[in-house]
This record gives C-alpha cells, sequence and structure tokens, in this order.
C-alpha cells in the first residue's frame, strides 16, 4: 500500500449518496442510493486525485481496466441497452467514474439521469440483490466488504 492509498478518504458527498460494495486493486465500488437505476461509481483510492491524468501512468491503465470490467460485467448482470461511463466532477472533485446502466424503458431514457427523478433510496434487500449479483461474475476481482446487518 502506498502513502496516496494511506492517505485517502472518500469524499462526503460520495460517502453520504452511496453505498460501499467492494475494493477492486486500484478502485472502491460504490451503489449510488438510487433504485432508479442501476448506479454505480469507481473511486480510486488514490489521495488529492481529481482528474484522471493525475493518475500515474500505471493507475491510469488499472483505472481504464477496472472501468471496462465493471462495465461489461454490469452490462451483462442487468442486460443493459446502453452503458454511460463519465468522469465529471462538477460537484465533487474527487476523481470518480460514473457507470450507469440504461434501458429504454428508464424514466430518463434516452436524456441524461441527474435530476430527472427525486432518488428512491434503495430497501436492504434490494442491494443484498445486486450485492449478489455481482459476487455471481466478479468473485475474484472485487473483495466485497461486509453487508450491514
Amino acid at each position: 500500500m502506498d502513502e496516496l492509498e494511506l492517505e485517502f478518504e472518500l469524499h462526503p458527498q460520495l460517502a453520504q449518496d452511496c453505498i460501499p460494495l467492494g475494493d477492486f486493486a486500484l478502485c472502491r465500488l460504490l451503489l449510488i442510493n438510487d433504485a432508479n437505476y442501476p448506479w454505480f461509481v469507481l473511486v480510486p483510492r488514490r489521495s488529492g486525485v481529481s482528474e484522471i491524468y493525475h493518475l500515474s501512468s500505471e493507475d491510469q491503465v488499472q483505472l481504464m481496466r477496472e472501468s471496462c470490467f465493471l462495465a461489461e460485467n454490469l452490462a451483462d448482470a442487468f442486460v443493459a441497452r446502453k452503458m454511460n461511463v463519465a468522469s465529471l466532477g462538477n460537484m465533487v472533485p474527487q476523481l470518480h467514474l460514473h457507470h450507469i446502466v440504461r434501458f429504454e424503458k428508464d424514466p430518463a431514457w434516452p436524456g441524461p439521469v441527474w435530476g430527472k427523478l427525486p432518488a428512491r433510496t434503495y430497501t436492504a434487500e434490494q442491494v443484498a440483490g445486486i450485492r449478489k449479483k455481482l459476487q455471481a461474475l466478479m468473485s475474484g476481482e472485487l473483495d466485497f466488504v461486509p453487508q450491514p446487518a
């Protein structure tokens, strides 16, 4: 573990809005607590990073590997019509990549999801179902955090 990872802290807004699922080699995987859409976030566990180009070359490559792996598995798990992957950071400066599973029948299709509907909080059962789905596909790649009781 290097110094940047030791100093890593999740931005308070991400901590408030998300449910931690686990860690890849580089990134923490979060689930946005909005049941309107399967919406996940990757956050590199590096301190003081707000842009992809702030990462080392090795971390840039690892981020792309993890993002592509996540997007492909989410598309399969949720039978996506389209995967929206974006790094915006206008509200939260900490580098994070959104991975939103989109369907032609989702409430925001084909527009962006931001601000379309008020967030619907996941139930514990819904989160458990998502974790189970991801564990079946990503076991060995993602170290899952324990599920809260």
